[in-house]
């Protein structure tokens, strides 16, 4: 019954992979602790969507962790949740892909390997699954792992599983915060196979999810671990449809149906609301209004771009906890109504909506506050060519004097790939543009030049 796989895919993923883990286990009962035979429903429960139960009872992530290098792993093998996962399923290499994209994506001792390895567990996996809906796939873009390995891996899988669907939870490089020289080449040699390979792609950037964690939760220095847990809300907020039963629910598919409208145009800004500290909290209504407005702010995109600066075309909200359809509607007519959010004149309706019962859980000792309902916001705009255009600025500064190619082809690259993959992100500004300049060129025509 539409079970879901997902794979995580070098540290940011692992890390992020945790968090979510963490947050399911939690959501399911209070005490994390995964629960044993007391499960009800039996087998097509729609906890099994995430779980398989084993003969014993226990229940298993239906997920495969893979890095090029051990720490990450190990973290995971000796950490508060080792009991939760298969041993089979933490599949780690001997040496990293030390940030590099070739490493990660041909040298046949590190990624072909591995991916021979990752694919056969997810072939068990699949096999036990009686119908399976798609593969949640969590990496960054920037580093070595994440981009090469994870470009192979989503290649190999749509081979495999051609119709199947993939989500991409990406982490792209920040405009500020940056955490290695060649993201920008790492991160354009990545896009280009998620143009291909992925159904829809969630863009998450560090820099706004530190600064959500700063003004939001007053936390003066975030860690990586209060950046995960707010990413793993929004997974847990998206997933949760598949998990929990609810009045409107949604599934995978829908994602895609609702939300691109080119195949090419599967970029997605999400926010996530309310991200408030506990001692906020009580002394704020947040109803369905004040959350799906703040769900809109351009300060709670995941991701560093303005929304305010391009048009909806599309944009998916999932309720959860104590929400009615009457609410959700009023909420969404009030938005509709406001001159800073605009859409494209070619999509009249603009909004799925989502609502799931089960409140948001949160993880006990975190930073955020245990509130009655919240509001994931998943949407499609034109502003998250700034994202591209970004990276692209920076790798043709680097590519201009061919500043570290020789590593990429010292790893058995070709230079023409550089210029092919930097030459579709072109293309992929360009749609962006003209898709939010359909009917009238006059007023819109300058979208593309925003650095």
């Amino acid at each position: 019954m539409r079970e879901c796989i997902s794979i995580h895919i070098g540290q940011a993923g692992i890390q992020v992979g945790n968090a979510c883990w963490e947050l399911y286990c939690l959501e399911v009962q209070p005490d994390g602790q995964m629960p044993g035979d007391k499960t009800v429903g039996g087998g097509d429960d729609a906890f099994n969507t995430f779980f398989s139960e084993t003969g014993a009872g226990k229940h298993v992530p239906r997920a495969v962790f893979v890095d090029l290098e051990p720490t990450v792993i190990d973290e995971v093998r000796t950490g508060a949740y080792r009991q939760l996962f298969h041993p089979e399923q933490l599949i780690s290499g001997k040496e990293d892909a030390a940030n590099n994209f070739a490493r990660g994506h041909y040298t046949s001792k590190f990624g072909k390997e591995i991916v021979d390895l990752c694919l056969d567990r997810i072939r068990k996996l699949s096999d036990n699954c009686t119908g399976l809906q798609g593969f949640l796939v969590f990496n960054a873009v920037g580093g070595g792992t994440g981009s090469g390995l994870g470009s192979l891996l989503l290649e190999r899988l749509s081979v495999d599983y051609g119709k199947k669907s993939k989500l991409g939870f990406t982490v792209y490089p920040s405009p500020q915060v940056s955490t290695s020289v060649v993201e920008p080449y790492n991160s354009v040699l990545s896009t280009h196979s998620l143009l291909e390979h992925t159904d829809v792609s969630i863009l998450l950037d560090n820099e706004a999810i530190y600064d959500i964690c700063r003004r939001s939760l007053d936390i003066e220095r975030p860690t990586y671990t209060n950046l995960n847990r707010l990413v793993s809300q929004v997974i847990s907020s998206l997933t949760a449809s598949l998990r929990f039963d609810g009045a409107l629910n949604v599934d995978v598919n829908e994602f895609q149906t609702n939300l691109v409208p080119y195949p090419r145009i599967h970029f997605m800004l999400s926010s996530y609301a309310p991200v408030i500290s506990a001692e906020k909290a009580y002394h704020e209504q947040l109803s369905v209004a004040e959350i799906t407005n703040s769900a809109f702010e351009p300060s709670s995109m995941m991701a560093k771009c303005d929304p305010r600066h391009g048009k909806y075309m599309a944009c998916c909200l999932m309720y959860r906890g104590d929400v009615v359809p009457k609410d959700v509607n009023a909420a969404v007519a009030t938005i509709k109504t406001k001159r800073t959010i605009q859409f494209v004149d070619w999509c009249p309706t603009g909004f799925k909506c989502g609502i799931n019962y089960q409140p948001p859980g949160v993880v006990p000792g975190g930073d955020l506050a245990k509130v009655q309902r919240a509001v994931c916001m998943i949407s499609n705009s034109t502003s998250v060519v700034e994202v591209f255009s970004r990276i692209d600025h920076k790798f043709d500064l680097m590519y201009a004097k061919r500043a570290f190619v020789h590593w990429y082809v010292g790893e058995g690259m070709e230079e023409g790939e550089f210029s092919e993959a930097r030459e579709d992100l072109a293309a992929l500004e360009k749609d962006y543009e003209e898709v939010g300049a359909e009917f009238d060129e006059g007023e819109d025509g300058d979208e593309g030049d925003e650095y």
